[in-house]
């Protein structure tokens, strides 16, 4: 008989008269065992002397304290798994009566859906300070009271031959006439070329229709002059293109605000937008689906949702249908794969009904909870079940087979389910992430209840209710054994160990320190773009048949506008918004205007300023064309640069009595507050043109604060970093508390929680600089996927190393037991391991971007995690052993001078 068969012929239940004999209890466990039944030395041991050694101490243990069971050792040592394991396999009915009743309750909650939806940037961008500027701002500036609401909306016509051309000046103000007058579409005011223009032709001409009927009565000549000035004096809201001389452009905006009560929310504004395109649609010469689009940012937020669902109905499926796939091979039984799949479903549905029940709403963040669920869940579906037929091959019976299971494995999933709920929880450190991390946690701790409780009780009962039946036995054989490919393959790493294992783990280190080093570069990013499917992506969705292919997205056209036509992004501008009692000051207006002189270069420029909209702006336009408030303004103009620079507080008043509408857009009543656009350079960074937006509200001698959208994106940005250090930092420090103290209380050996984080910080380096090579930056979507890789890297760990340690006291040779422990709970997590790659790997395929590169990085930190434990964690323990048998045992006790 070879070693190996002797080592597969070991594998039985019989070994449980050997621990129960000899105890599972900590060898130091004697006279001073304390109310836990193992040493208060808290000792670092790993207990890796030799076989003769070990086996003297369990019988010195088990002569002291008096032998167990065979039923007291199927309980485990931990005071959970005492007192369930009992009811699991006697009372399994029972168990799974009271978790399907859980289950209906937590079904209530998920229907209830307490929450309700999130979607797009605003989820994490709120209690920001640039977020509460421009709040402050948009409160300033809303038209009549402070209590009414609104929001805004933009009209693309193009037309390649001209569409600023007559016959589309007039369909402009025909449009605008429509809205305006519909009281159901609350529309406050609306500009566009068309009426800007029309002012030039006839100053008097207030109303849309006045203003068309001025348009259609022009020549040709005076239209191009109207024109030409219109752009001069005010500028025109048309693509870059245009020029002066030429009167045409291929792009014009009409510009669209409405006026909605202050509780209205963001579904109540998109609809508002649709209702406007559909009037858009009913004028000769526009049309939705050839030269117009009518755009806003609850469209962005509605069409987000959108994007959510589209990539649900094809990424999911699947992503269902791999897992299924994998399942399969991995049970190769349709009663144990209900079962799994069962309680995959339980898991959800337990987690949903928290969400609903605390209020949490479901958002782009939290779709990534439940990839994480379903990998925990497989992956302990599949240990539980694959030890329970190890045990069964051997010969034990039902019971038996899973007492022992449930007695070896539960220990190891509150262990993995503790580290893994702290390491989530790391994420609370952050406004931004704290609803991943109570969701996570949660659901984390739900899946432990399932998978430890729920599945083992439905096995045992679904077991016994087929034995004696003639249901047909279908795989039985547990994955990874001796006689398989597989098992043949997993002891790469025991072998490695076996030959050169400190070599080995000192190439691995110094290659974790390296990688981690190259991980350190990884970049930030987050912006309303990151929300937007790739195009090429887009188009392969386009061709899939019928109820797969996706919805149309506004955005995407408008995103092609935007760039190609009027040279910005989706957001072009920065706001410096003023808040200071000074804007009363002689001074106050001279200041705005220095401040926008030699702008830094992520600006756009008009001649030596900023290209911006201000305050001062609305007065050169109604001072051009008003001669009574001309003779205001240079009445109180100094210095005759046509800045009023005295008495600014007249000239206030009568800007307000002559356009109160176009004043109030840029400065509040009371005189206390304005606002700055400033156009961005299409080419500018982000960062950079942030920066600038800062530095130009920091050298204003005014209470001022640079905001806008993209100063509130950059702000995310910079917490997105500060986020994923803490949490990182904060995950590492709980789990190695968790992981010492568990091992401590549960093994007496704390020196186990250390040697698990071995392989978990190589894994979490490795994941680093993958992110790095792959040019994945970090985002509010991703931000915790460090802190979680620890967690799913002990999740491998702990059922390696808790399995080892059950096979080395029965056995006390190390190679024997790490090659038991590789062939046994290593097939078990291979098992996992390629059911979650290749089953949420597919994630990799949604259309939000933000989402492709999450399913990209939790497939790579699962497999990190799979081949750092299988791979590096021997030559850990080896390299362990040889120290202990060198150096002798290591104590806190003997650290300590008595």
């Amino acid at each position: 008989m070879t070693d190996d068969d002797r080592t597969a012929d070991e594998s039985s239940p019989r070994r449980s008269e050997g621990r129960s004999n000899g105890s599972s209890d900590s060898p130091d466990s004697s006279d001073d065992s304390g109310i836990f039944g193992f040493s208060l030395d808290f000792d670092f041991d790993l207990g890796l002397g030799s076989g003769t050694e070990r086996n003297a101490g369990s019988e010195s243990s088990g002569s002291s304290t008096g032998s167990r069971s065979d039923d007291d050792d199927f309980l485990g040592d931990d005071p959970f798994t005492r007192r369930v394991n009992p009811l699991i396999t006697n009372r399994p009915w029972t168990v799974v009566i009271v978790f399907l009743l859980l289950t209906a309750l937590f079904l209530g909650g998920a229907v209830a859906g307490g929450g309700g939806q999130e979607a797009g940037t605003d989820q994490f961008t709120e209690d920001t300070e640039a977020q509460e500027a421009y709040e402050s701002m948009q409160e300033d500036f809303n038209r009549g009271s402070r209590d009414s609401g609104g929001t805004t909306a933009q009209l693309f016509l193009t037309d390649d031959r001209n569409a600023i051309s007559k016959p589309n000046l007039v369909r402009m103000l025909e449009f605008q006439d429509r809205i305006e007058n519909d009281d159901g579409l609350r529309v406050a005011s609306s500009t566009s070329p068309a009426s800007l223009v029309a002012t030039q032709l006839d100053a008097n001409a207030t109303t849309a229709e006045e203003q068309r009927r001025a348009i259609e009565r022009a020549s040709p000549r005076q239209l191009e002059k109207a024109i030409a000035t219109a752009d001069e004096t005010m500028g025109l809201p048309v693509s870059t293109d245009f020029t002066r001389e030429s009167a045409s452009a291929d792009v014009a905006q009409i510009a669209i605000t409405y006026d909605t009560p202050s509780n209205a929310d963001e579904s109540y504004h998109a609809d508002l937008i649709y209702e406007t395109e559909d009037v858009a649609n009913e004028i000769d010469g526009f049309d939705s689906d050839d030269n117009i689009v009518v755009f806003g940012q609850p469209v962005v937020n509605d069409e987000t949702m959108q994007l959510l669902g589209d990539t649900a109905i094809v990424v999911f499926p699947a992503a269902l249908l791999l897992i299924l796939l994998f399942l399969i091979i991995a049970y190769r039984d349709p009663i144990d794969l209900a079962l799994g799949l069962a309680a995959l479903l339980m898991s959800m549905i337990w987690t949903f009904g928290f969400m609903g029940f605390a209020g949490i709403p479901f958002s782009d963040s939290l779709l990534t909870v439940f990839p994480l669920l379903l990998a925990v869940g497989i992956d302990f579906g599949i240990h539980i079940i694959n030890r329970y037929r190890e045990e069964r091959s051997a010969g034990a019976s039902i019971g038996d087979a899973m007492g022992i299971t449930t007695g070896q494995l539960t220990t190891a999933l509150l262990i993995v389910t503790l580290t893994t709920v702290f390491g989530f929880a790391a994420n609370l450190t952050s406004d931004m992430t704290r609803d991943f991390g109570i969701v996570a946690a949660a659901g984390i701790s739900f899946t432990f209840l399932i998978f430890g409780v729920f599945l083992p009780a439905g096995k045992v009962a679904l077991d016994q209710l087929r034995e004696g039946t003639r249901f047909p036995s279908f795989g039985t054989e547990p994955l990874g054994s001796e006689e398989s490919r597989l098992g043949r393959v997993l002891p790469v790493g025991v072998h490695v160990a076996r030959v050169i294992p400190v070599v080995f783990l000192v190439a691995m280190l110094v290659f974790g320190a390296s990688v981690a080093a190259y991980g350190t570069g990884v970049s930030t990013e987050f912006d309303q773009e990151a929300f937007f499917p790739d195009e090429n992506r887009l188009e392969q969705y386009e061709s899939l048949p019928g109820p797969l292919s996706p919805s149309e997205y506004t955005f995407i056209t408008v995103l092609d506008i935007m760039e190609e036509d009027f040279d910005q992004g989706m957001q072009g501008s920065v706001t410096v918004y003023v808040d200071d009692p000074g804007l009363r000051d002689d001074g106050a207006l001279r200041e705005i205007d220095n401040s926008l002189e030699d702008p830094p270069d992520a600006f756009k420029t008009d001649g030596r300023q900023a290209d911006a909209t201000s305050i001062l702006d609305v007065i050169d336009e109604q001072s051009a064309a008003n001669p009574e408030f001309s003779r205001t303004v240079k009445r109180y103009d100094g210095d005759g640069d046509e800045i009023p620079d005295r008495n600014v507080d007249a000239v206030y008043d009568d800007l307000f009595a002559v356009a109160e509408d176009e004043a109030a857009g840029r400065l509040t009543t009371d005189r206390s507050a304005t606002r700055i656009d400033i156009q961005v350079e299409a080419d500018a960074e982000q960062a950079e043109a942030v920066a600038a937006a800062r530095e130009v509200a920091d050298e204003m001698n005014m209470d001022a604060t640079a905001t806008g959208q993209l100063v509130i994106f950059e702000s995310v940005v910079e917490k997105i970093g500060d986020s994923a250090i803490t949490s990182l930092f904060v995950a590492f420090l709980l789990t190695v508390v968790l992981l010492v103290l568990s091992y401590w209380w549960l093994e007496g050996r704390a020196i186990y929680g250390v040697i698990n984080l071995v392989p978990v910080l190589l894994a979490v380096a490795m994941l680093a600089g993958s992110m790095r090579y792959f040019d994945v930056p970090l985002s509010p979507i991703n931000a915790p996927i460090l802190s979680v890789s620890i967690g799913l890297g002990v999740d491998y760990t702990v059922h390696l190393m808790h399995r080892f340690v059950d096979e080395y006291e029965e056995r006390g040779d190390v190679d024997e037991a790490l090659l038991v422990t590789v062939r046994g709970t290593g097939g078990a997590l291979t098992g996992s391991m390629l059911t979650t790659v290749c089953g949420l790997g597919v994630l990799y395929f949604a259309l939000i971007p933000l989402i492709m590169e999450f399913g990209l990085l939790l497939a790579l930190g699962v497999f990190y995690s799979w081949l750092t434990s299988i791979v590096v964690l021997p030559s850990v323990i080896v390299v362990w052993d040889r120290l202990e048998t060198k150096y002798g045992t290591l104590s806190i006790g003997r650290l300590v001078p008595e």
